[in-house]
């Protein structure tokens, strides 16, 4: 596949990162030539030096014969204006655009981007997408990662393991004997800093980091087996009233159970237009590194703070005073992962990496296949991939065990005839059924492969 990247800043250089290393063609344009050799010199891509909004650059990037271009500069009308032009001059047959600012996603402009107006087959808003996952992030105290899949019927949930683990040190296929009812596999576990498939005799040790995959409705006793007993969220205190705390905390007022929240914001501006679009939300004006304004939020007693400014140092520095002062929780806004193994030193529970929020939600309109989502596992290291499975597929009508999967590949869940059941090697996999599979960033090539439909499915 031909792919032009518009724009290498932090989401255009990992898209392009993990198309490359699939063995597609993939041309990046930035009128920002540091970044262009940064592309050029760490990746197998092409680079070209413009602005990719113009035509000749394009045509210069191959758009003439390009399968798909993806807009992700750092310019809402830049990336409008390179869908239009490859559209209209190149008949790039796709097009996906990253857009931000909020008045371009509302619904009643929705037939904006129809072809016969402005041309963008994929609008992605990462706002939306960091929102979403914060908000998943505070209703779920007891992982530092979650993500739902199958239709909400089944979680991939990431914990650290406490020294008070009740299954520590026990093989995984004991475990899946001492609790043969549930539906939960554990499918990545991350030590020293390295991520890695378990293999069954493999265990978890304190300090370790695990990926499992459970049926929604096991999920409670799921966390109390590792040792997890969650507190419900009550109070929340959110650092920063952008488009994303204020998106978090509107979603927070429509909340099955009360859950009362308070803003702080250092922008006048945006603390006013927070305050007009809330109703039940306090909203205070201030610095949030202020230690007096963190009393005032009564921060010492809330159950969790959400930091998501555009500062990570300052989303970092809040959540530690917070924390020092009483605060059950904290989760942080983080763009840069340098940053990341800072954050259990500190105390920090959870984060959320907007790059990685925004590469999932790309990757998914990438991918070849019947794929119906994909998710980003941290620093792009991993992938879980949900995908329908075809008479074409290769894996249609086979056992899980006869399979021939990459090393770094564990099927996580697989949904057949509306329910969900944990896999096992003598799992048959039919066509129709859904598969939710955890895979290593190396072997994502090889999945893809086996769930790729032949030609002839046309």
């Amino acid at each position: 596949m031909k792919v032009i990247i518009c724009g290498a800043g932090q989401v255009g250089w990992q898209i392009a990162r993990q198309l490359s290393g699939e063995d597609n063609d993939v041309t990046v344009v930035d009128n920002n030539p540091n970044l262009v050799a940064r592309a050029t010199d760490t990746l197998d891509v092409q680079g070209i030096t413009g602005f990719a909004s113009y035509p000749d650059v394009l045509e210069m990037a191959g758009a003439r014969d390009a399968d798909m271009v993806i807009a992700a500069t750092f310019s809402d009308e830049v990336n409008m204006v390179v869908c239009q032009v490859a559209h209209s001059a190149f008949s790039v047959p796709r097009k996906i655009a990253r857009l931000r600012a909020q008045s371009y996603l509302t619904a009643i402009y929705s037939d904006l981007y129809r072809r016969d107006h402005m041309p963008i087959d994929v609008v992605i808003s990462p706002e939306r997408e960091v929102a979403a996952a914060a908000l998943n992030r505070l209703q779920s105290p007891a992982s530092f990662d979650k993500e739902s899949f199958l239709d909400g019927d089944a979680q991939m949930v990431g914990i650290d393991i406490p020294e008070d683990c009740p299954v520590l040190n026990t093989p995984l296929r004991q475990l899946s004997e001492l609790f043969s009812t549930l539906r939960a596999i554990v499918v990545g576990i991350r030590r020293d800093g390295n991520l890695f498939a378990p293999q069954p005799d493999d265990q978890v040790y304190a300090g370790d980091q695990a990926y499992i995959f459970t049926h929604t409705e096991d999920e409670a006793r799921l966390l109390e087996i590792f040792g997890k007993h969650p507190k419900k969220q009550e109070r929340v205190v959110i650092l920063g009233g952008g488009n994303v705390g204020l998106a978090v905390a509107k979603k927070l007022e429509k909340h099955a159970w009360r859950i009362r929240a308070k803003v702080i914001e250092k922008n006048r501006v945006c603390a006013e237009r927070a305050a007009d679009a809330l109703e039940r939300t306090v909203v205070l004006h201030g610095d949030g590194l202020d230690q007096e304004l963190l009393n005032e939020a009564n921060v010492a007693r809330a159950d969790a703070i959400l930091a998501v400014t555009d500062d990570d140092k300052t989303n970092i520095l809040a959540a530690v005073r917070a924390k020092s002062a009483g605060c059950a929780m904290a989760i942080c806004l983080i763009n840069d992962p340098s940053l990341v193994p800072l954050l259990s030193t500190l105390d920090i529970d959870a984060y959320i990496n907007p790059r990685a929020t925004t590469v999932s939600s790309i990757l998914k309109h990438i991918r070849q296949g019947r794929v119906r989502g994909i998710y980003a596992v941290g620093d792009s290291e991993a992938e879980v991939i949900e995908a329908e499975v075809l008479s074409t597929s290769p894996i249609a009508g086979e056992h899980i065990r006869d399979i021939d999967w990459p090393e770094g590949a564990i099927v996580g869940a697989v949904k057949s005839d509306g329910k969900v059941i944990r896999p096992s090697g003598s799992t048959r996999i039919h066509e129709g059924d859904i598969l939710a599979i955890f895979t290593l960033s190396a072997d994502v090539s090889e999945v893809q492969r086996l769930l790729q439909v032949s030609v002839d499915f046309f």
